[in-house]
């Protein structure tokens, strides 16, 4: 990295995975870290939900996102841009999937759980270069199987066990963990 962009004032590898996985609270979802990212989310879906079940009026939505949004990430909306107003979904009509979002990241994190296991020197290969043991269980346990099962089955055939959002919980706990030293 430092021949590229000279000099990062980063030592060493440690420091530069810490330096790109750094948590800090940020107005834009697209560009939150994967603590925050879900978070975003979780707004969006509840402003979502009491907008169309009536309990929230569009004229009260930029009050309530900037009452939540300081609430959840303790920064205070400081312009729309970087508010309400950041996402175009809303604005065109597009409601009822933002929690999609976070459906694809606990999949990841099930998936990334039964790979680990099934694989236990997936990290050696990776740390060579090699991805190709992870590419293969995914390829003979999700890939291969094309559209055939709805998601939910597909994934679930694929690591043997019921879909739960505490394999993402574990991962984002032990890697930040490991980065903060908590």
């Amino acid at each position: 990295m430092s021949d590229a962009f000279d000099d990062l004032s980063i030592t060493n590898a440690d420091d530069f995975y810490a330096t790109v996985n750094r948590v800090t609270p940020g107005y834009i979802r697209t560009e939150a870290d994967e603590i925050q990212y879900n978070l975003h989310i979780m707004l969006r879906f509840d402003l979502e939900r009491d907008l169309v079940s009536g309990r929230l009026g569009v004229e009260d939505l930029t009050e309530a996102w900037n009452t939540r949004f300081l609430k959840d990430f303790g920064v205070a909306v400081d312009r729309p841009a970087n508010g309400v107003l950041q996402d175009v979904h809303w604005a065109v009509g597009l409601f009822g999937y933002f929690p999609t979002y976070a459906l694809g990241n606990v999949y990841a994190g099930c998936l990334n759980a039964a790979m680990r296991e099934a694989v236990p020197e997936l990290d050696a290969s990776l740390a060579r270069g090699d991805a190709a043991p992870g590419v293969e269980w995914l390829r003979e346990n999700v890939q291969r199987h094309g559209g055939l099962y709805e998601p939910r089955d597909l994934v679930e055939r694929a690591i043997g066990t019921t879909i739960t959002e505490l394999s993402l919980l574990d991962y984002l706990e032990t890697k930040f963990s490991e980065i903060y030293r908590l």
